[in-house]
């Protein structure tokens, strides 16, 4: 293993801003690239767009399950490189790859072989649950690539190439659309292959991001990946990844099967409420980015003061982030609010559709800073180590609030979709605030992954430190 060139990596300071604005482009595009698909559907039909909204519940859950592995990564790797350990960054690395391949893979077999399972859980008409079982098949198939792009994106985040990461996304992105217009259309005399066609242009982009994600992986990080380390399952690193992964997992899981079972409570409101909550998520996607980026620039930039014990900087951190990412959403939450109607009708000229969505965009003037709030402050509480926590308030508030008082208020009390809403904001809101209490009391102090006392593997008078470009 040797450091690259032999010489000392640029140890520039990281910066909240010049981590941020890259990993908000790289999720925008991740988001738009869900709109766009979505946008080229709706010419197809809104059964279509159903559809595919219906299967990437699960599709989305099984991303966010690969996540326990890239989120542990992510913050061993952060700690390690505040400590300015980076043997052990690389090799943490190097296993986090290897495991979201085994899972991806098994992954994989399961959503294809279990697909018709998952899709009768909702009251779906033949035709939507054909479209969906299609999609399924070429996506679901093919979701080991997603593991590992997940998994590589997290290694560069952590090491400060949040640029490079975003290069990657962009590149996706134009695949996946040029992919949608020649196989959803059939330009240039190919066949018109509506839902197949938008899910072969999915996976054709990620296979192409993966290679891509990989060469850089080799080009940046400063000691290679060897073959052999992909096979070194060193237990305490695993422990340590799946201290803040299993959690991490448990959280996006119970939110996931809480969003399944209120979009089984949607489904009785009718076929109009499932389209119009896609096209009202695909909305709100783009208020929530700034949380987003927000969130994960600032663990990283948490992970590497607390690596480097410097708790009173990563405390600070965490309360002008917060600030920042709050106005921030206000201020798109208002923009979309005044255009909602018109953003609405892009998707669909369905004036029910378009009313309905346009109220459920008025409500995220309450929402979005509530889910902006929470987001911050979980990802800093898990940049430190403390990760157990933010999950077992999730299962209190989703299940035990969100869940059933969807049903109370839009079924029960007839209020719809409107209701189902207002179950968001006190779940998002809710767990927010305890989660700013559970920062400011600085228990998670005592959760930091690295060790004090472990010796660094290089010396800073040889130059031979780690650090980041950004």
């Amino acid at each position: 293993m040797e450091i690259k060139n032999n010489k000392k990596i640029i140890t520039k300071p990281l910066t909240l801003f010049a981590l941020t604005w890259p990993i908000f482009i790289e999720l925008f595009l991740h988001m738009l690239m869900g709109s766009t698909d979505t946008f080229m559907l709706s010419h197809v039909s809104d059964d279509a767009v159903a559809a595919v909204g219906v299967a990437n519940q699960l599709v989305f859950f099984t991303i966010l399950l690969f996540g326990f592995v890239a989120t542990g990564t992510a913050v061993l790797v952060s700690q390690y490189l505040g400590a300015k350990k980076i043997l052990e960054a690389k090799n943490a690395s190097a296993i986090s790859i290897t495991l979201n391949l085994i899972f991806g893979i098994l992954v994989s077999v399961a959503v294809v072989v279990f697909r018709e399972d998952f899709l009768n859980l909702f009251e779906l008409t033949e035709e939507i649950k054909g479209y969906a079982s299609q999609y399924l098949l070429i996506v679901g198939g093919t979701i080991f690539t997603q593991a590992l792009l997940i998994t590589l994106a997290s290694i560069l985040r952590a090491n400060g190439f949040t640029k490079d990461a975003m290069f990657v996304s962009i590149i996706m992105n134009v695949i996946n659309v040029v992919g949608n217009a020649l196989l959803i259309y059939g330009f240039f005399g190919l066949p018109e292959m509506g839902v197949q066609g938008i899910a072969i242009a999915t996976a054709v982009s990620r296979a192409v991001a993966l290679l891509l994600m990989f060469r850089l992986i080799y080009k940046l990080l400063p000691i290679s990946i060897a073959f052999k380390d992909y096979l070194n399952f060193d237990i305490k690193q695993i422990k340590k990844i799946l201290n803040i992964g299993v959690p991490a997992a448990g959280e996006q899981a119970i939110y996931n099967t809480s969003q399944i079972a209120i979009t089984a409570i949607i489904a009785i409101i009718g076929a109009e409420a499932l389209t119009t909550r896609v096209y009202a998520f695909n909305i709100m996607s783009f208020i929530l980015l700034f949380g987003l980026a927000m969130g994960q620039g600032t663990q990283i930039l948490i992970g590497h003061k607390v690596g480097a014990r410097d708790f009173d900087g990563a405390y600070n951190q965490l309360l002008k982030s917060l600030k920042s990412s709050i106005i921030i959403t206000i201020l798109i939450a208002v923009l979309v609010a005044i255009f909602r109607e018109h953003l609405i009708s892009i998707f669909t000229d369905n004036q029910v559709i378009i009313q309905v969505g346009g109220s459920l965009l008025l409500l995220s003037l309450i929402l979005e800073p509530g889910r902006t709030f929470n987001l911050v402050v979980i990802n800093s509480l898990r940049a430190t180590g403390d990760a157990r926590f933010p999950v077992l308030m999730a299962f209190i508030s989703m299940w035990g609030i969100s869940v059933p008082l969807s049903y109370f208020l839009g079924i029960t009390l007839g209020l719809g979709l409107a209701g189902v809403w207002i179950s968001f904001i006190v779940d998002e809101w809710l767990r927010g605030i305890i989660m700013y209490f559970r920062w400011k009391s600085r228990v998670w102090e005592k959760k930091i992954l690295v060790s004090n006392d472990d010796q660094n593997q290089f010396d800073d008078k040889k130059g031979d430190l780690v650090g980041v470009d950004v």
